[in-house]
């Protein structure tokens, strides 16, 4: 008798439901990173407002200067928000990597494959739009990097005002592809964005950072230590010639994101749902006012489509984004046989990867780093990410509204407790008491409805009163 033939492994499913602890995360996650969102949406009309309204007064508050000038921080209020507000942005973004390393995504480098090529893709496909556009119009190549990354709370701010409720596989999809971008501008800042170092700075950093990370090692606790200790490394990092934007993130990566015996939440998730809030509430929205005040009167308007530069970033983020994003996931999900849910289709892939091309924060910071000291083509690329981000999210608004009946079903069945259990219930299949809960529920409902009948079948057998 022939032994029976082995059973093939389980198809891999792309964009498949996720478990309940990272459906749970992810759903915090983005509900502080919407508000953070529509903050963001409103300090840039704020600052559009401002700066074409009351462009001098805008200017003034802008080029402020305050600090302490010994130690080389004497900076002007838009300085102090790009290199430090933003250094709080990059440190949870930082966490964010971090447990996408170790607890999330990221840590099966199967399931990993997918988005970080997506995200790769994602980038090059915009870098190298750019490139072609500003080649063939004897543009700079100063900028390619504008367009090649994603704002995760803008994209959230949209969704949110176009009442759209992705599934949870597509909102941990667009978060995961957020994170890995991150990452990869990091790197784009650091090796192409770093003047001539400081070596006494940079290795002060660096003992500074090691001091950071034994006391973690050793489980000392107390902001009082660590608020002090960072503002330090941030001092000597931006001092050392290296974007200050890095010290966030490398103590965001020392964190331990794994949680030890009788730990609700390891010490990285904790501090992340602390200060994500100060990042997406506070520190964003005030780089985004004094970063987003472009004034749309005259040239800068006028040349978005007509120079090379401003025209290479906007096709770069509406066009390289959605192209980039979508042809990866593809190619990734065919070299990889994995197999797309079956409840999703390759137009919401498209959607998201449209929505992605929404890029603010990291995009204004990569173009006045690209085009420092000329503040007119600054001015212009800053005009031209709006721009762009506007029509992707146009693009975006449009293909997820196609689908947005299907989503509401999709959202609706997995946030559905008919039990009232606090877990929903699509999580619950497999737990009997599950489903002797529903079936006293139901029994209960049986018993009521017997009862309703039997009072009605006696209404019914009445005699007719008197008229």
């Amino acid at each position: 008798m022939a032994p029976p033939a082995p059973t093939p492994p389980p198809q891999r499913s792309l964009l498949g439901r996720l478990p309940l602890p990272e459906r749970n995360y992810v759903a915090e996650a983005l509900r502080t990173e919407t508000v953070g969102g529509v903050l963001l949406l409103v300090a840039a009309v704020v600052a559009l407002l401002w700066a074409n309204t009351f462009g001098g007064s805008y200017e003034e508050v802008s080029k402020f200067h305050f600090g302490p000038g010994s130690i080389g921080l004497d900076l002007s209020v838009a300085h102090w928000a790009a290199d430090g507000l933003l250094a709080v942005f990059f440190f949870v973004a930082g966490v964010e990597l971090k447990r996408e390393l170790v607890a999330g995504e990221l840590r099966d480098p199967k399931a990993a494959a997918l988005p970080v090529v997506a995200a790769l893709s994602g980038m090059a496909v915009p870098a190298l739009v750019y490139t072609l556009t500003v080649v063939l119009g004897d543009g700079s190549l100063a900028g390619w990097a504008v367009p090649t990354a994603t704002d995760i709370a803008f994209a959230l701010a949209v969704l949110a005002v176009i009442g759209t409720s992705l599934p949870s596989a597509l909102r941990a999809f667009l978060l995961t592809l957020a994170v890995v971008d991150d990452l990869f501008a990091i790197v784009i800042i650091a090796v192409f964005f770093t003047s001539d170092l400081n070596f006494l700075a940079l290795g002060g950093a660096v003992l500074a950072l090691a001091a950071f990370y034994l006391l973690l090692r050793f489980d000392v606790r107390g902001w009082y230590v660590y608020i002090p200790l960072a503002l330090v490394i941030w001092g000597l990092m931006y001092n050392s010639g290296v974007h200050a934007t890095i010290a966030g993130v490398a103590m965001g990566l020392m964190l331990r994101c794994t949680k030890r015996e009788g730990e609700e939440h390891s010490p990285g998730e904790h501090i992340e749902h602390l200060v994500r809030p100060l990042s997406a509430g506070i520190a964003v929205p005030l780089f985004a006012l004094f970063a987003a005040g472009v004034s749309l009167q005259g040239e800068a308007l006028a040349s978005v489509f007509t120079r090379p530069e401003t025209l290479g970033v906007v096709l770069g983020l509406v066009l390289g984004k959605t192209v980039g994003i979508f042809g990866g996931t593809y190619l990734a999900a065919r070299f990889t046989k994995a197999e797309l849910n079956k409840e999703l289709a390759w137009a919401d892939v498209l959607a998201v990867a449209s929505l992605a091309g929404i890029g603010f924060t990291v995009s204004l910071l990569i173009g006045e780093l690209a085009f420092e000291g000329d503040s007119e083509m600054i001015n212009e690329i800053k005009a031209s990410v709006l721009i762009g981000s506007l029509i992707a999210a146009a693009l975006a608004c449009v293909l997820l509204r196609l689908r947005v009946r299907k989503y509401r079903e999709l959202y609706e069945a997995e946030e559905r407790d008919e039990d009232a259990s606090g877990v929903p219930d699509v999580y619950e299949q497999d737990d009997p008491g599950y489903h002797l809960r529903m079936a006293a529920i139901h029994e209960e409902k049986a018993a009521e409805h017997r009862r309703l009948a039997e009072r009605a079948g006696a209404a019914s057998n009445k005699p007719d009163s008197p008229a």
